[in-house]
């Protein structure tokens, strides 16, 4: 700019009256950027910040960012019964991200599922979890995305099966299954309560996986009952049923340990929602993660059952789960302990366990073939974790040794088959 001044004041008639004028006003919008600096730039580092938080609340970083790749830039496929989708580049960068998005058309995504274009958006992005986002909440993370280093990153088009990629099915889609609207707080709770509500219901889409879902990908029911995550073969659990997630009688205190954590005298976390503690939740205030206690500890316990008195196992049944035994004697027992008492913070009892003894297998036969790891964080910072055997054992085996630990030292639980573990295997992607 300096330069630039020069040269025209060289072809001025009063070459150093008027390079000492434009170097006044230089000075003089200098200082005025100084002096306002402070405060405007207090106020962005502010909402920057706010966003933030929010934005890991949501855990956006989490299907925006592929894996090994730039953060936020996209590329991440998310494989489901209709095809892959692809998730978009979310940075500012102005022809591949959101750089020349606005905060309505941000709004628009979030609340009413509508991309800058006006065109639909698949529900594989939760805007029918992040509909109820408050839209103050909505502006601060969309200010911090365009806070962020812009990566310029063109990712493919989204991989889906016909008739699922016919864009106008969406309208019906929409029609029959999306409920658009912010939540709104039940005036008979605690301002707690609603905080914790909201983080759940909204912005955290605990909904996006633990819940049952119809053929069309719609919600069955509005409540978190469990339900087969999207995008992977794992099982989310029921968190209102005491015989899988649900911690209705856990302390406040022990729910806070196991989502700030992932480890806690009573469970540990693992797959998908290791990631979701790691990514998002072990970053929350102790006053959000209290929030998300206190409803979680509310929900009504659905799937109430008396206890059910097994019959005798018959002959061949019997010599099944003992080549189970075996198999564990040889693999499982040197940490999980003679009677499957496990060790104390270090590796899970299988005695009592309910991810081992869940109507549905799926969690403990992946964690046979992939390994059981809890997520690293500040508070566990070197987790104990247990080697895969996907490559050490054959789907037989691990169905027998997965059929023995469901039905020993009073677990009771269903057969595993071969099947079954092959069916888990081959989606271990």
């Amino acid at each position: 700019m300096i330069q630039t001044m020069i040269i025209i004041a060289r072809e001025s008639k009063n070459n150093f009256l008027f390079l000492g004028y434009m170097l006044a006003l230089l000075v003089v919008a200098d200082t005025t950027m100084v002096n306002a600096s402070p405060e405007k730039t207090a106020m962005s580092e502010q909402r920057r910040a706010q966003g933030e938080y929010l934005a890991r609340v949501g855990n956006c970083l989490g299907c925006h960012t592929a894996k090994g790749g730039r953060p936020f830039a996209g590329g991440h496929r998310l494989i489901t019964s209709f095809g892959t989708f692809i998730t978009p580049n979310i940075t500012p960068d102005k022809e591949t991200g959101l750089g020349s998005w606005r905060e309505e058309d941000f709004w628009k995504a979030m609340h009413e599922g509508k991309s800058r274009d006006g065109k639909l958006l698949y529900p594989a992005f939760p805007y029918t979890e992040y509909t109820k986002v408050t839209r103050t909440d909505a502006n601060l993370i969309f200010a911090y995305l365009q806070s962020i280093p812009a990566v310029s990153q063109s990712n493919p088009p989204h991989e889906i099966r016909f008739p699922y990629n016919s864009r106008p099915l969406l309208y019906l889609w929409r029609a029959l299954f999306f409920k658009q609207g912010v939540y709104e707080p039940d005036p008979s709770k605690s301002d707690e309560w609603n905080r914790g509500a909201y983080l759940v219901q909204g912005l955290g889409h605990c909904n996006a996986c633990h819940i049952a879902r119809n053929v069309l990908g719609a919600i069955q029911e509005d409540t978190v009952g469990g339900g087969q995550i999207m995008g992977s073969n794992w099982y989310a659990p029921s968190l209102t049923s005491r015989r899988e997630a649900g911690s209705m009688h856990w302390t406040i205190e022990e729910i806070i340990e196991l989502l700030s954590s992932g480890v806690s005298q009573r469970a540990m976390t693992s797959g998908p929602m290791g990631t979701v503690v790691r990514q998002s939740l072990q970053y929350l205030s102790q006053d959000d993660l209290r929030a998300m206690a206190v409803y979680l500890k509310s929900l009504l316990e659905s799937n109430a059952q008396p206890e059910v008195n097994y019959p005798e196992m018959p002959e061949n049944v019997r010599k099944y789960l003992a080549q189970g035994e075996k198999l564990y004697k040889k693999y499982c027992e040197e940490c999980h302990g003679i009677t499957g008492q496990g060790a104390s913070g270090i590796y899970p009892a299988l005695a009592g366990n309910r991810s081992v003894t869940m109507t549905i297998p799926t969690n403990v036969i992946r964690s046979v073939l992939n390994g059981g790891y809890p997520p690293t964080t500040a508070a566990n910072p070197r987790p104990y974790g247990m080697p895969p055997f996907q490559q050490i054992i054959r789907d037989e085996e691990v169905a027998q040794v997965v059929s023995f630990i469901r039905n020993a030292w009073g677990n009771r639980g269903s057969l595993v088959s071969a099947i079954d573990v092959g069916q888990s295997r081959g989606s271990s992607h």
